[in-house]
């Protein structure tokens, strides 16, 4: 008797452990980022506030960009539900099929800065590719243009330039004349690409560092060891807190954003899409610029009070330092970068 009364319990046990695990199954998401502080910073403001608000668990994980999702997808293996990526990374792997399509009926870009969401990839902070110099070297009169950049004879020294396109070509136009608002114009005409590389070449003999990430460019400027560069303001804004000599205008900087999409045939879509829909409410986008000085797409997140007046100044999309800056023409890169990238090698290796 004692034997049956065991397996039966046993066995309920069994069941309900089994009804459990579908349950947490269906309502359970897998999250991919890129680790370090930036992803603890997504944790802590956005990821599990957001999954605490919706009553699901969420399982985190680090990946180094699209390519990893690509291999899955091919694989037929996705296990993967959301994953952060660059801007121009989701709109090319949106155009392959790798991303599912977004539903903007569940999730509000209404308030967004313009540019800052596309059909396969919802914007989650924004960042500046911005002009920074060395203040051992110029003081608080440091160049603050791209012909500023250029000019090596009013500010001589070292400087260091991206060792890939993204971001690249759009300063060396707006240094040859060409006004912000007519650059991927001209980078579209033939010719184009071919004259900002010229331009590049011109100051190639300036560049001592070609700088290949987001820590390197950070690193160069807390060593001292150029005394101009291009890079991401954010970056820039952790080391000078260590005591690196280095600041920077918004002033012709590139706006871009990091983003958030679904993997294709992602085990739960439909849930993914409201964990989307929640994590770029304003409070959520407020919150994550207390971890890194990047901005919210969401322009809301300015008015809710949850963003310290003096602080919101020094992000990148606030109003007015927006308005003195070029927004990322994401379908210039979908068309273009290929044939850009390949020409742009060939300057650097010449």
């Amino acid at each position: 008797m004692r034997a049956k009364t065991l397996m039966g319990s046993a066995l309920s046990i069994l069941i309900a452990v089994g009804c459990g695990t579908r349950s947490a199954g269906a309502e359970e998401l897998t999250v991919v980022s890129f680790g370090g502080a930036y992803q603890d910073g997504q944790s802590k403001a956005l990821f599990q506030p957001a999954a605490k608000a919706l009553g699901i668990t969420l399982k985190e994980e680090t990946y180094t960009g699209i390519a990893d999702l690509r291999l899955k997808v091919k694989a037929g293996a996705v296990t993967w539900d959301i994953v952060a990526s660059g801007s121009g990374s989701a709109a090319r792997a949106g155009t392959e099929g790798i991303l599912e399509k977004l539903d903007y009926k569940t999730i509000d870009v209404s308030h967004f800065v313009p540019g800052t969401y596309q059909d396969y990839c919802v914007g989650g902070d924004v960042f500046s590719t911005v002009l920074a110099w060395n203040t051992k070297t110029y003081g608080d009169k440091g160049p603050q243009s791209w012909a500023d950049f250029w000019d090596v004879k009013k500010f001589p020294g070292k400087r260091s330039y991206r060792n890939a396109v993204a971001g690249s070509l759009e300063p060396a136009l707006m240094a040859d004349g060409v006004p912000a608002d007519k650059v991927y114009e001209v980078l579209s005409q033939p010719g184009g690409i071919e004259r900002a590389i010229k331009k590049i070449k011109e100051l190639k003999p300036n560049i001592a560092v070609w700088w290949s990430s987001g820590a390197q460019h950070a690193q160069l400027m807390k060593d001292g060891e150029v005394d101009m560069i291009t890079g991401w303001n954010g970056r820039f804004d952790v080391v000078a807190k260590d005591g690196a000599k280095v600041a920077y205008t918004f002033n012709q900087a590139l706006l871009d954003n990091d983003c958030y999409a679904i993997a294709k045939g992602a085990p739960h879509k439909d849930l993914a899409m409201r964990f989307l829909a929640e994590i770029v409410k304003p409070q959520y986008q407020a919150e994550f610029t207390k971890y890194i000085t990047y901005g919210p797409t969401n322009t809301t997140a300015y008015t809710i009070g949850a963003i310290d007046p003096a602080y919101a100044k020094l992000l990148p999309s606030y109003p007015e330092n927006a308005a003195k800056q070029l927004t990322i023409n994401l379908d210039w890169y979908i068309k273009f970068e290929q044939q850009a990238a390949a020409a742009y090698q060939n300057m650097m290796t010449e």
